[in-house]
């Protein structure tokens, strides 16, 4: 038994874990043993690989771990969130875990410099230990989120991945062209509750377009609502512009703006009503006849600004 330690008592089960296996050094090159081509790379021009990973690397989560580190009496590491998940008990000897920090090797990881966790997708930053997490949250290589409405899909990727999926699995309708008309028919304009949605994909400028139109509301009011998200980063979506206009009998309503990045959530997108917001009474008078069908005709053009 380690000295002051004590063993738990029923706690949840976990795979015991081994102790982490410390990288050693080797006279002739003066760097860590290789398991792997690519790894970390120390400030000194040390370089460091899966030892060094997994000696960072929560036994729990399998996470790399940010302070407070924390490790039991007998020197093995875990971090903060799975410290409280197994209840204060080690998961490799069952012993309390106490508050114990590892300053060691909190003071060790400040040391590395890692490649981007999105290398593989063209990211070629180095960056020091501590910021890899900032940077992961905003690399401009991260995977997009599939930006179709119509259900929860947790697809992700790079773009050409998400227009064969959006094709394939969702079976979207994609056109070529800046310019565009579409028609759009409800049987029960009444059944706003039920999110009446549309996605169609436009290339034009060699880049990809969502166009969405869908019925929600906005408190108590009935609404559809058509915009356009640019399949790609902010920064680009901003060089873009694009107009949408509905009318017919007499009346018409236009919009113009910029896309919006489907790195913003189509949810956030709508709720913020950055497009073309039709209340419904005035989408019937555009529909004309007995106004118990809904019947949309949106036009709008898509240009690069200058």
């Amino acid at each position: 038994m380690a000295p002051g330690g004590s063993a738990c008592k029923e706690v949840e089960s976990y795979p015991a874990v081994a102790d982490n296996a410390i990288a050693t050094t080797t006279p002739e090159s003066n760097s860590m043993t290789t398991k792997s081509s690519f790894g970390f790379v120390g400030k000194h021009g040390i370089q460091s690989n899966n030892g060094v990973y997994e000696l960072l690397e929560c036994p729990v989560c399998k996470n790399l771990m940010y302070p407070p580190i924390h490790q039991c009496p007998n020197g093995h590491t875990l971090c903060l969130n799975c410290k409280n998940r197994v209840r204060n008990c080690c998961p490799s000897c069952r012993y309390d875990l106490g508050n114990i920090s590892c300053l060691a090797l909190e003071k060790f990881a400040e040391s590395l410099e890692l490649p981007c966790k999105y290398h593989s997708l063209g990211c070629h930053e180095i960056l020091p230990y501590y910021s890899k997490l900032k940077h992961k949250q905003h690399c401009r290589f991260r995977p997009y989120n599939c930006p179709y409405a119509g259900s929860d899909c947790s697809i992700t990727g790079d773009i050409p991945t998400l227009i064969a999926h959006l094709k394939d699995d969702h079976k979207v309708d994609m056109h070529d062209g800046c310019t565009f008309n579409h028609r759009y028919v409800k049987s029960n304009p009444q059944e706003v509750e039920h999110a009446t949605w549309m996605l169609t994909v436009f290339k034009c400028f060699g880049k990809q377009f969502c166009l969405h139109f869908e019925a929600f509301q906005i408190g108590m009011v009935p609404v559809y609502m058509a915009f356009l998200r640019f399949m790609g980063d902010d920064s680009e979506a901003k060089k873009f512009g694009y107009c949408l206009e509905v009318g017919a009998n007499g009346r018409k309503l236009t919009w113009q703006g910029i896309p919006r990045s489907i790195r913003d959530g189509h949810r956030k997108v709508r709720d913020s009503q950055d497009g073309l917001v039709i209340q419904r009474n005035l989408a019937l008078h555009f529909s004309g006849g007995d106004r118990q069908e809904l019947k949309l005709r949106v036009s709008g053009r898509i240009w690069k600004e200058a």
